[in-house]
């Protein structure tokens, strides 16, 4: 059940009195918005298959034959219902396009389907490949770090002659 909140008596109801006839005092209140258990997301499935085919201008038929074939793929009810993601609605539309306006059969279309779906999910891991090698990089960065702050500070590092120097070195095997 949704708690009632008030907002005040006689409000929006433009009566005297507190919008009771006879002046007697009324308590308004307002509903609030019932807190969702989930968050609606674009793959969250809610659409039933009339309404799914109605927004995708198909025929419900359509609709069960691309499921039958892989092309668009619903998630289920407990009863086996069908249940449509805006996702879902999407990928009917572009299935259409390719059909009608592309003129590609539907085992190109499932093709075509599946290289999009084995591109995606290899940016997805180059994305974390990319994450993993900049925390490796700042690791590595972090222990360079430390081990530069450990140098003794009191040794004066070797620096090579210069080109330019004059010194001659004469070396003598031993015998």
């Amino acid at each position: 059940m949704i708690p009632d909140e008030p907002i005040g008596p006689g409000l929006g109801d433009g009566l005297p009195g507190g919008g009771l006839p006879g002046g007697g005092a009324r308590r308004t209140t307002r509903r609030s918005a019932p807190q969702p258990h989930y968050v609606l997301t674009e793959e969250t499935p809610v659409y039933v298959i009339s309404v799914a085919a109605e927004l995708s201008g198909l025929h419900p038929q359509t609709l069960r034959q691309y499921d039958r074939l892989g092309l668009v793929c619903p998630d289920r009810t407990a009863g086996r219902g069908r249940r449509y993601s805006a996702r879902d609605i999407q990928q009917l539309r572009e299935v259409q396009r390719l059909s009608q306006d592309e003129g590609i059969n539907l085992a190109g279309i499932k093709r075509i389907i599946e290289l999009e779906n084995q591109v995606t999910a290899l940016r997805s891991r180059i994305a974390e490949l990319a994450d993993s090698l900049e925390g490796a990089a700042t690791a590595l960065q972090q222990r360079e770090a430390t081990i530069h702050a450990s140098y003794r500070r009191d040794l004066v590092p070797y620096q090579p002659p210069t080109p330019h120097s004059s010194a001659l070195v004469v070396w003598r095997p031993k015998r």
